[in-house]
């Protein structure tokens, strides 16, 4: 069997690393020139740990990245502190992995090479996704370049702008959420020495957040902010801003998230996207994986470790399947589409957590965060997340 990707970010570098370590041929065809993630972090929660040990590249991240204590709540103008959960060794004991926080570019590179040294050709770059054609015998990609790629099996890992996706189905893009997030990286040893600190913090107010967490073995720490109530113009997901731009969004927040935006070397915005979940993701032996078929707002922290949980379980569908590639994706798309979708949904609901009016005063987010962010909701929200095995998951 060949399986063709088209995207080797996150999610399609993990499918083709699962699929390799199945034994089965992979060619990834990725658009860029070159292999490169923004610099910024994402969060591996125990979920996500453990399907990257599946993949066997968990104990080469984990030396690359950060092993936050715990995460907590900071009130937007006072920086009163409230605990969120613990991590650490209380992550391990619970779910037998750590919470992780990662820089993209060593998440990116660390599949890569896992990849590269199982085939060294796998990846080609500067094949850009034009389309796709099917019958009952293969899949071919179709490239902007003219040429045709053709394999047993297609997976669209192509982002949430995806021409996979949108071949199949029809435009159905996700639309301009109405946010904006702010990301900087920020030497750690610029910062005052209270805030040199291995903590996850996500400052909560009034129609915004700010979320800090120490990155590449505590020398970064990342800054994301995003505000509600925002317009979009650029064609591009993304484009660069200023820091008179950023502070004049977070006038009046902590003196901490002020110094925060003033010390990033440089700060991009970003366009939050949102739409409801697919409801399907499969027809014939072509099918979607990450962003393409479940992209989310980023309020649950899950979007990455979906793509890699994707990978491993269409691994396993595929390995068992071989002889029958549609039965298999169909398989992969009822073990996932469930769990994704209810992630989506959940990361919508986050906002409203985030950003209630009833943060405005000390005394209404006291009561606030005891009614939605006690013991109690937290473990309806988060426990089915991390407790999933994407290698033992019924297929």
């Amino acid at each position: 069997m060949k399986v063709i990707i088209a995207g080797g970010g996150i999610g399609g570098m993990s499918a083709a690393l699962a699929l390799l370590l199945k034994g089965i041929d992979v060619e990834v065809h990725e658009q860029a020139s070159e292999l490169k993630e923004v610099g910024a972090g994402i969060q591996i929660s125990p979920n996500g740990c453990r399907a990257l040990d599946a993949l066997g590249v968990f104990h080469t991240l984990k030396e690359l990245s950060c092993d936050p204590v715990r995460k907590e709540f900071r009130l937007w103008n006072t920086g009163k502190a409230w605990p969120l959960f613990d991590l650490g060794k209380s992550a391990i004991d619970k779910y037998g992995y750590p919470y992780l926080t990662v820089y993209r570019p060593d998440m990116l590179d660390t599949l890569t090479n896992a990849v590269r040294a199982l085939k060294p050709d796998a990846i080609q770059l500067g094949s850009r996704a034009a389309g796709f054609v099917q019958d009952d015998t293969s899949a071919t990609l179709l490239l902007a370049d003219g040429r045709k790629i053709t394999g047993d099996v297609l997976i669209g890992a192509d982002g949430w702008r995806s021409v996979i996706r949108n071949t199949l189905w029809g435009e159905c893009n996700p639309e301009f959420s109405g946010m904006v997030t702010w990301r900087g990286l920020i030497p750690m040893k610029d910062l005052p020495a209270h805030m040199q600190v291995h903590v996850g913090s996500t400052w909560i107010g009034p129609g915004a957040h700010v979320v800090s967490y120490p990155l590449h073995r505590g020398e970064i720490m990342n800054f994301v902010a995003t505000i509600e109530g925002k317009t979009w113009t650029a064609q591009a997901g993304s484009e660069p801003g200023t820091t008179e731009e950023c502070l004049s969004d977070f006038v009046g927040w902590h003196e901490d998230v002020q110094t925060m935006i003033r010390l990033s070397p440089s700060l991009l915005k970003w366009a939050l996207m949102r739409r409801e979940p697919i409801e399907r993701w499969s027809m014939g032996r072509v099918s979607l994986l990450g962003d393409a078929c479940h992209a989310t707002l980023p309020f649950l922290a899950q979007g990455a470790v979906h793509s890699i949980e994707d990978g491993v379980v269409l691994a396993r569908c595929l390995e068992e399947g071989k002889a029958m590639p549609s039965a298999a994706l169909q398989r992969y798309e009822t073990a996932r589409i469930e769990r994704t979708s209810r992630m989506v949904r959940g990361a919508t609901s986050n906002t409203g957590r985030f950003h209630s009016q009833e943060l405005a005063t000390e005394e209404s987010a006291e009561k606030y965060l005891a009614r939605e962010w006690s013991s109690d909701p937290i473990a309806d929200r988060y426990d089915w997340l991390y407790a999933y095995d994407a290698a033992k998951v019924a297929i």
